[in-house]
């Protein structure tokens, strides 16, 4: 395959190509009545299981792998979920120049051997599978692979001529997803970006001859030059290749390109995971990094399209068995982010506490919970935080999480649920057991990095009915009126960690900042509509299409208009309902200094709801616009 779609000129053509619209005279904000985030392959909730990579690196061998799968058996957490056993990077020997086949390192998979000469990891996988075990295997975008671009030494990468070498899915993808899938037997694939990062013209290893060029599609600096639409059809590739070997559906597609290319925005349309960070290491101060690049992006997360801010690293560092607070407030952000949770510890070697940890039976469900809405942030600040998701009970999980190395004094407030605060909230404490009673606010202390879980149930603020912003789940942002994607200022990248003072240190990096938000204007100002604040609804751009799929409801309601924090004070906006592509309400043009406009619609039968802001005026491209109070209502 050939990376032949011209380079992207401006964002907002990328954006377009995010969402599938190119088509002649397509537009984008128009209702389809079609749900349009990812849902092929397995991943109703999120995946579970054990990948090879933190714990070995390249270093794998099939005792070590067999081993971590036999473990999870033996310790009971294969029972609670944890099923997919991936090999990551360092499986794969050469490429057979004859006819494309790949070849497996036989000396470090000796099942693999075969009479006819070329090896395969049939065997391999029918042991898995008949341990009530799936499979997992790791590729590349691009002709090589991660460690072939980043290993400091030869010992565990493929070996033979430059062709050989180049052992990624680049001009093979029909051919390696039928290897991996029909013949082989895997059910699991995270496919990598390096490939198309790593190996332009300038690169040591090319330069060398080591490698050959293939001219950057992703840049980790820069938007503007990754090639987004030509990454987007590798994965359109992928997708249909996958479907075609895998009829039954049977299959996860993890893309892993770290949030470069603004994939954090587009990344749930093309896979079930998509990874919103670069890697994460075994320190506090990364795993709050990889938190972050998550935290805010609820809607960007649905049954089926999961935000990944990568596997976790209980087991090492500051998280293992000397550090049970860290490695709990580690496992409860990730459970409460329906994040895929991926064990990264030699299972062989793991130590009871963290078996028990792991298996806590609570924050598992909290994960899987069928609902699939990701927790939001009910409060946010840069030392305490609270996590609130609504599960399909009707009760909430809240997490309360201090991101400090001192003890925290925080109150918890019945409001932080949207649960009346004249009623009691019964709350478990999911670590503990504990069983507590809330009326109005509670008082709690935190011990440093310290995050308290519960399960909460009381009497909702809203009787009738689920704000948008408790059901993320539900709301897809099929098109988010970014069309100037910027770095977070508030995230920083370092793949490899600490490592001194040098240059002049880390710079914000992840595309992807704004976007749609919860109970929260696009870039953290409150909502407010002329002076009036709310503490519920649903922040955006203008030329934003939101898609919500509607379970039973009757009536749609909310209040409308231009966010306060808007910088153009002339600029205008209309609002529209639809319900499985008609139009059902419509506001007035709307302008900053504008009390906010009450719109509702009657959604009696309708499965598909698209709320939908245009600008009136060509200049209003990034005016921040709010769905106050949205909330669907059972009368």
């Amino acid at each position: 395959m050939k990376l032949a779609l011209p380079r992207l000129r401006t964002a907002a053509l990328a954006l377009l190509f995010a969402a599938g619209l190119m088509a002649a005279g397509a537009d984008p904000l128009a209702p389809t009545a079609t749900w349009s985030a990812y849902t092929a392959g397995r991943a109703a909730t999120p995946p579970m299981g054990w990948s090879s990579w933190n714990a070995f690196g390249t270093d794998i061998d099939e005792h070590k792998v067999l081993g971590a799968a036999q473990s999870l058996v033996d310790q009971g957490l294969a029972a609670k979920g944890y099923r997919y056993i991936n090999i990551d990077d360092g499986w794969w020997l050469q490429r057979r120049l004859s006819d494309g086949m790949l070849i497996i390192r036989t000396e470090r998979f000796p099942s693999t051997q075969q009479a006819n000469g070329t090896p395969s990891f049939r065997s391999f996988t029918d042991r898995l599978h008949a341990m009530g075990l799936k499979a997992g295997i790791y590729t590349d975008l691009g002709r090589n692979s991660c460690s072939q671009a980043y290993s400091p030494d030869d010992t565990d990468l493929p070996k033979g001529s430059v062709l050989e070498r180049e052992v990624g899915l680049y001009g093979h993808t029909q051919q390696d997803i039928a290897l991996f899938f029909e013949t082989w037997g895997f059910d699991y694939i995270k496919v990598d970006g390096c490939g198309l990062r790593a190996f332009g013209a300038d690169a040591e290893k090319v330069r060398s001859g080591k490698y050959r060029e293939l001219k950057p599609a992703l840049d980790m600096d820069s938007v503007a030059r990754s090639d987004i639409a030509a990454v987007q059809q590798q994965f359109r590739d992928i997708h249909n290749a996958l479907v075609k070997s895998n009829p039954d559906g049977d299959f996860v597609l993890s893309l892993c390109v770290w949030g470069a290319g603004n994939v954090r925005a587009w990344g749930k349309d093309f896979g079930n995971l998509s990874r919103t960070s670069d890697d994460i290491t075994p320190s506090w101060s990364r795993m709050l990094t990889n938190f972050d690049s998550a935290a805010k992006r609820a809607f960007y997360a649905h049954p089926g399209s999961w935000n990944d801010p990568d596997m976790l690293f209980i087991g090492k560092g500051e998280f293992d068995a000397k550090h049970l607070t860290e490695a709990r407030s580690h496992f409860s952000l990730w459970a409460m982010l329906n994040a895929p949770l991926f064990i990264g510890m030699d299972m062989r070697k793991a130590p009871e506490s963290l078996v028990e940890l792991l298996g806590n039976r609570e924050l598992i469900a909290l994960n899987q919970d069928a609902a699939g809405h990701q927790a939001t942030l009910a409060y946010d600040s840069h030392d305490v935080q609270i996590l609130v998701k609504t599960l399909s009970s009707g009760d909430k999980a809240v997490a309360i999480f201090n991101r400090t190395a001192a003890p925290a004094d925080v109150e918890l407030q019945a409001a932080h649920l949207k649960l009346r605060a004249d009623a009691d909230v019964e709350l478990l404490d999911l670590w503990s057991g504990q069983q507590r009673r809330l009326r109005g606010q509670m008082k709690l202390k935190l011990a440093a990095h310290e995050t308290l879980v519960f399960k909460a149930r009381g009497t909702r603020v809203l009787a009738d009915g689920l704000y948008l912003s408790e059901q993320p789940g539900n709301v897809n942002p099929a098109v988010d009126g970014v069309v100037q994607p910027m770095p977070d200022p508030t995230l920083h990248r370092s793949a490899k960690g600490w490592q001194g003072t040098r240059g002049s240190g880390e710079r914000p990096i992840y595309a992807g900042w704004g976007g749609v938000q919860a109970d929260s204007a696009p870039y953290g100002e409150a909502l407010s509509l002329n002076g009036k604040r709310y503490e519920t609804g649903i922040g955006s751009l203008a030329n934003s299409r939101l898609e919500v799929r509607n379970h039973g409801y009757r009536r749609f309601s909310a209040t409308v208009g231009v966010n306060d924090s808007a910088r153009d004070a002339a600029s205008t906006a209309t609002f529209a309902v639809y319900g499985d592509g008609k139009l059902l309400a419509t506001s007035r043009a709307l302008k900053w200094g504008d009390s906010g406009e009450p719109i509702t619609a009657d959604v009696s039968g309708v499965k598909l709801i698209e709320l939908v802001v245009r600008a009136t005026t060509p200049d209003a491209a990034a005016l921040p616009v709010t769905w106050a109070d949205a909330a669907l209502l059972a009368k």
